[in-house]
């Protein structure tokens, strides 16, 4: 089944790890996370858009439309995912998906949109990244339709695990394989050393 999806890059975590701030905007090999992420995956003509919270202005560099989590309180990921979907069905009527990823992550697989897009049919509903025998949640293709159903689960239910709300429908996992591991992603300082090291290879 062909589909057309968008894309929102959740920038909304606290970094805690990192001592606050925003992984995705520190420098590696030159050049902000973000933009590695942007310049690495194929995103082709597909919308985009940021999810972050506070001044949207920290942002414009990269062109793309910024929007805050649409419910109030630091809710997690599917905050951003449910900002996303809304974002999706209110300007973009011709994609029926959204793809979430996070955007602290540079070594992502070029194919994932693609690979996420091609899972969808024969009764799966959303597709999820997996590498290495782990599964990466947050890296998921969904259907733009479920963004009432997720509203629902998030400000009335107080969920707050993707887990919890994905196991309410037929989600399927696709493996990536490469080297490095294509989802590492930059929690701690040891991470930035070690990516610009293999960056540098």
């Amino acid at each position: 089944m062909a589909i057309r999806s968008a894309a929102t890059l959740l920038a909304g975590g606290q970094a805690r790890r990192m001592g606050g701030g925003d992984k995705n905007l520190m420098m590696l090999a030159g050049k902000p996370v973000l933009r590695h992420v942007l310049d690495r995956v194929d995103f082709a003509d597909r919308p985009l858009m940021i999810n972050a919270n506070g001044d949207p202005a920290r942002y414009a560099a990269f062109c793309l439309p910024v929007c805050a989590d649409v419910i109030d309180g630091y809710a997690g990921p599917l905050a951003g995912i449910l900002t996303g979907l809304e974002w999706v069905a209110a300007n973009h009527s011709d994609c029926s998906h959204m793809v979430s990823l996070a955007t602290d992550a540079p070594f992502l697989p070029v194919n994932l949109i693609a690979v996420l897009e091609s899972a969808i049919g024969d009764g799966a509903e959303i597709a999820q990244a997996m590498s290495l025998h782990r599964r990466h949640p947050v890296f998921a293709i969904w259907p733009v339709a479920i963004a009432g159903a997720l509203r629902d689960a998030v400000i009335d239910e107080g969920v707050r695990k993707i887990d919890d709300f994905t196991a309410r429908y037929h989600c399927v996992t696709v493996e990536f394989a490469g080297t490095p591991d294509p989802f590492m992603n930059l929690n701690r300082p040891d991470d930035f050393d070690l990516a610009t090291q293999i960056l540098g290879q």
